[in-house]
């Protein structure tokens, strides 16, 4: 396990500055990693994938739980350090490096059962979506985000975080809040707070579905304060459209879309 001291050695023998473009933002307190790594609920069978492993940190901790991984890091540095940082400290076990950015990722070695990463604040929910979309083998997860997006994702219908990015979520599955994590565990120190989401995608859900039923939420929520025959009358072809296919769907068309869960969002998808 990396602490807070070697972390610093590393990134000066690499001359590495952490940037905010980036969204580099390292771990150095090993308490935290082995927290979030039983939060993660990993098994020794999981093939885990890491978004943004950085200096390897977390990727050490995940490999404390199981032999193979994947690792995606876009910054030519880091990648190249992280292969000698898992060799010297978990010899016997095998990361699959994918030098990549994140969201252009569209194979894996392996199918991946699991994420675990500190996501980029920059793009944690488009990078979160973007890996759920286009691996449908993963079962669950973890991932440390800004607190504010951590509690959009595990909102639920009604509450004033809610909106298009826990719908998103929800339509994979349940999600909920899985603790706070302190500013001064990172260095450099954030201005922001951060939190922990767990996730599963246990919802398994008719994927062909998926593109319609995110245009309605996007659509729900272009104007959140609109009544949803106002907010889907593009989405239906007019208002008068979209009040028959809420009504069809069982929806008041004077509804709002902050106050419906995804079920209901799936049956407009269908009724329209």
């Amino acid at each position: 396990m990396l602490g807070a001291a070697e972390i610093r050695e590393l990134a000066e023998k690499l001359g590495i500055r952490p940037t905010k473009k980036l969204g580099q933002n390292f771990v150095i307190d090993p308490n935290t990693i082995h927290r979030i790594v039983a939060q993660a609920d990993l098994s020794p069978q999981d093939v885990v994938v890491e978004i943004g492993p950085g200096l390897g940190s977390l990727t050490l901790g995940i490999l404390e739980r199981v032999d193979y991984m994947i690792a995606v890091e876009i910054d030519p540095l880091l990648a190249s350090e992280l292969e000698s940082t898992v060799a010297r400290h978990a010899p016997g076990k095998k990361v699959d490096l994918v030098r990549a950015d994140a969201m252009k990722v569209k194979e894996l070695q392996k199918p991946p059962t699991a994420l675990v990463a500190n996501l980029p604040y920059n793009i944690s929910v488009p990078v979160l979506l973007h890996f759920l979309e286009t691996f449908p083998s993963i079962e669950k997860g973890l991932v440390m985000v800004q607190s504010e997006v951590a509690h959009r994702l595990a909102a639920g219908p009604g509450s004033k975080e809610f909106g298009s990015p826990s719908l998103k979520l929800a339509w994979y599955g349940q999600a909920r809040l899985a603790g706070n994590v302190a500013r001064s565990i990172f260095w450099p120190v954030p201005g922001v707070d951060s939190s922990l989401v767990f996730f599963d995608t246990s919802a398994r859900r008719d994927q062909s579905q998926r593109k319609l039923v995110f245009e309605a939420i996007d659509q729900a929520f272009l104007q959140r304060r609109k009544t949803l025959r106002q907010a889907l009358a593009n989405f239906a072809g007019s208002p008068a459209l979209a009040e028959e296919m809420l009504i069809k769907a069982g929806v008041s068309p004077r509804a709002r879309g902050e106050e419906l869960g995804i079920e209901q969002f799936i049956a407009i998808a269908r009724a329209r």
